[in-house]
C-alpha cells in the first residue's frame, strides 16, 4: 500500500507560461489588430479616443489581460455553433454571425463593417451578446438601460441587416453572466430606429473633419478640443500621469 508523502504545488512557472500563450494569441487575433472604426466603438463617449482611433495613433505598450475577451469569445462561438446553428440547419429563420455592411466607405472613409450575433427573421429582431461581470451586470440592471455605446452598437447592426435586406422591427442587447447562473441573465430591447444609428456615424464624421481641420500631429495643443469621458478603463491610449497628449492620454478627469 502506497503512501501519500509528498503532495504537489503550485508551479508559477508553468502558470506563467500558460498565461504568456494566452495573451499571445489573444492580442494578435484579428478582432484585437483591427485598426478601422467598427460598429462597436462608433458609439464611444470619448472624443478624444475616437480622434486617436481616427488618426490611427500608437496605442500605449501594455500587458493588458485578455481573459474576458477570450471567455466572449468563446461563448459567440458556442452560442452560434451550438446553440442556433443547429436549431436551423437550412439558414431559413436565423443570420448567425453575419458580417453586414453598416455604411459604405467613400473618399477616404473606410466601409463601416461588423458581424452581427443574430438575427431573427420570425421577429425582425437583432440580438448582440454581451458577457460581463457581476459589477457590471448590476450597473445596467440598476440604471435600466445599457448605456450610449451599446445602445448605438445595436442599432448600427440594426442598420447593416436594413442594408442586407432584412425587415428589422427591434434591437436586442443580452447581457449574460461571466460568472455565477444564468439566472442574472439580464436583457435590454427597444425598437429599431435608424435615426440613432445616422446620428452616431454623423458624430464620428464630425469627430474626423475636426481631426483634420486641427491636425493634432501638426499642432499638439489642439488635442484640447478632444474631450474625454469616464471609459479609460483597458483605453489603449492611456498614460497615466501623461502631460503631453500625443504621448498618451492621462485619463479622465472633470475639467478635460
Amino acid at each position: 500500500m502506497s503512501t501519500f508523502t509528498q503532495p504537489g504545488g503550485h508551479d508559477q512557472a508553468i502558470a506563467d507560461q500558460i498565461k504568456q500563450i494566452i495573451k499571445d494569441t489573444a492580442n494578435n487575433a484579428p478582432r484585437s489588430r483591427q485598426t478601422t472604426i467598427g460598429p462597436s466603438e462608433v458609439g464611444e463617449e470619448c472624443v478624444r479616443k475616437l480622434a486617436y482611433k481616427v488618426m490611427a495613433w500608437p496605442e500605449q505598450p501594455a500587458d493588458r489581460d485578455p481573459w474576458a475577451s477570450v471567455i466572449g469569445t468563446a461563448v459567440h462561438a458556442w452560442m452560434a455553433e451550438v446553440v442556433f446553428a443547429p436549431r436551423d440547419p437550412k439558414h431559413e429563420r436565423y443570420r448567425i454571425e453575419s458580417r453586414v455592411t453598416v455604411r459604405e466607405g467613400y473618399g477616404e472613409l473606410a466601409a463601416l463593417r461588423g458581424s452581427s450575433d443574430l438575427f431573427d427573421r420570425a421577429t425582425g429582431r437583432n440580438y448582440d451578446w454581451k458577457i460581463v461581470g457581476p459589477s457590471t451586470l448590476q450597473k445596467y440592471r440598476r440604471q435600466g438601460h445599457p448605456g450610449h455605446k451599446y445602445r448605438v452598437q445595436a442599432h448600427l447592426y440594426g442598420l447593416g441587416m436594413a442594408n442586407a435586406g432584412e425587415t428589422v422591427n427591434e434591437v436586442c442587447v443580452v447581457f449574460l453572466p461571466r460568472s455565477h447562473s444564468l439566472d442574472e441573465t439580464w436583457v435590454w430591447t427597444e425598437k429599431y430606429d435608424p435615426q440613432i444609428a445616422l446620428d452616431a456615424m454623423a458624430r464620428l464624421d464630425a469627430i474626423r473633419d475636426l481631426v483634420l481641420k486641427v491636425d493634432p500631429e501638426a499642432n499638439p495643443q489642439a488635442w484640447a478640443l478632444f474631450p474625454t469621458a469616464d471609459s479609460c478603463h483597458f483605453c489603449p491610449y492611456r498614460l497615466r500621469g501623461s502631460t503631453d497628449l500625443t504621448a498618451g492620454c492621462p485619463g479622465h478627469t472633470k475639467t478635460t
